[in-house]
């Protein structure tokens, strides 16, 4: 039972979410010192709700759409599959989304009692974004925008909740962890093409073309390596950020496959999978610099 809801809610891409809320975590405490716990805790529950309430509406939503009917799935694309493979009824998905984003909601309500409007904004803008996600802001073409834009939302909300303050340094970071959020995203949406387009989503990908999406998704990679440089310099980042470099083979892997087999859909997994691990390598590398100077003082 425990297996088919991990697989619903797509808990290895879950862990980004996670990811993202403790890079905002550590660099709260890296910069002033401030740690609570138990805010910490209920952060990274909060955020693990809304992640999962939207990944299970995004099944509900495409197996009522039909998208799941024509789509051809992949270990990373195509949805989590456990509706159309009659492992949970749409019905259970849909009140278990629904679950999650009462949990959600009622966190950050009580860091909005706590902390203010600004966790209010956020939350709103999470909550919006999961009841509106499948059914309007895929269809006008946002999803990438919105993905970067919730991810980069996480770090700062996460370092508000321990601060009660934010400026640019941790927006200039949220926005790195966007960049590589949106980037999981575009290619995984490569093998999803066929599907989505007949079942009317406007993805980056269908709006701008599969060549033309090959190039942007070239210089979502090539940004984030240059924001990490301008960081590390700038003294937004540390020298222990240099450690992001090491997810260079699997960016450049990324970038070859796609080029070479992205009018296929199988072919792609390869390219998929260096994409996931280019994201991971570089947000746990960006942790760790945090963590690192913390164990050193």
């Amino acid at each position: 039972m425990l297996g088919r809801w991990l697989r619903a809610i797509r808990f290895k891409f879950l862990t980004a979410t996670l990811i993202a809320s403790a890079i905002g975590i550590s660099y709260a405490y890296l910069k002033y010192s401030l740690f609570d716990l138990n805010f910490a805790l209920l952060t990274m529950t909060g955020v693990f709700c809304l992640h999962a309430s939207i990944d299970l509406l995004n099944d509900y939503w495409d197996y009522k759409r039909g998208i799941d009917k024509t789509n051809k799935r992949t270990r990373f694309s195509g949805g989590s599959g456990v509706i159309p493979e009659n492992i949970l009824s749409p019905s259970i998905v849909y009140r278990a989304a629904i679950l999650f984003l009462i949990i959600g909601i009622t966190i950050g309500a009580y860091f909005t009692i706590l902390k203010g409007p600004f966790i209010a904004f956020l939350l709103a803008f999470a909550v919006l974004s999961i009841i509106f996600y499948s059914s309007k802001i895929v269809n006008f073409g946002l999803a990438e925008l919105f993905v970067a834009i919730k991810a980069a939302l996480i770090v700062i909300g996460s370092y508000y909740i321990q601060t009660s303050d934010f400026g640019f340094p941790v927006v200039f970071i949220g926005a790195i962890i966007g960049l590589l959020s949106s980037s999981v995203l575009l290619i995984n949406s490569f093998p999803d093409y066929t599907a989505d387009r007949l079942g009317g989503r406007r993805t980056l990908v269908i709006m701008c073309g599969k060549r033309r999406s090959c190039r942007i998704f070239s210089a979502m990679v090539v940004t984030v390596y240059i924001m990490i440089m301008i960081g590390i310099f700038g003294n937004v980042l540390n020298m222990f950020s240099i450690l992001c470099f090491a997810s260079i083979p699997f960016a450049i892997r990324a970038i070859n496959e796609l080029n070479k087999h992205y009018e296929e859909g199988e072919t792609l997994v390869p390219a998929m999978a260096s994409t996931i691990n280019f994201s991971r390598i570089t947000s746990l590398a960006l942790l760790f610099s945090f963590i690192f100077p913390m164990i050193g003082s």
